[in-house]
């Protein structure tokens, strides 16, 4: 009798050791979430200030420098629900406006352009690196909390249910294939 109880003792112990470690696992994850979607926010705002700033430089024709502006401003002041659709029409404007090569070379020419150039094709190179990893995160937490234990044990505590991020992250032509 005493075997016994000892054995299932064991056995509820190793039972909670293993749901201790897949609810800090989960735990992890959300963490690590958190912090790629802290590092896409700022990717976004990065991209969205040089845009901005590009655009107010004087470098781009006026039609050019408008279309850029707004899709920029809007990409920085939108709400949370509004974003994902504000960042992927400055990803059209971006494409847009730096549809050809010469329009690049254009802004290099300009006094500051070599700069500015740069950080944009930089920010622009960024952007789906930083979503990649946010929405690898997501995936992984997403795919923890449907097996059934995490379910049962209620493992993920109140935590939302993570959501990836769906956009229109494709950099112009003319500024993905230039060396940063």
């Amino acid at each position: 009798m005493t075997a016994t109880l000892i054995w299932i003792l064991v056995v509820l112990v190793a039972i909670g050791l293993y749901l201790s470690w897949t609810a800090g696992r989960l735990d992890r994850l959300h963490a690590r979430i958190d912090a790629a979607r802290a590092a896409l926010d700022a990717q976004l705002l990065r991209r969205a200030s040089v845009a901005q700033e590009l655009a107010t430089s004087g470098v781009l024709d006026p039609a050019a420098s408008i279309v850029l502006y707004e899709a920029a401003h809007a990409a920085r002041q939108a709400e949370e629900e509004q974003r994902e659709v504000a960042e992927s029409e400055l990803s059209q404007a971006l494409r847009a406006v730096f549809a050809e090569p010469q329009q690049v070379e254009a802004v290099r020419e300009a006094p500051g352009g070599e700069e500015a150039a740069r950080e944009l094709t930089e920010a622009v190179r960024r952007v789906p690196m930083a979503r990649r990893f946010h929405n690898d995160a997501v995936r992984a937490a997403r795919a923890l909390r449907r097996h059934r234990k995490v379910r049962l044990f209620r493992l993920a505590g109140h935590a939302p249910f993570p959501l990836a991020v769906e956009m229109d992250d494709e950099p112009p032509v003319a500024l993905a294939d230039r060396p940063a």
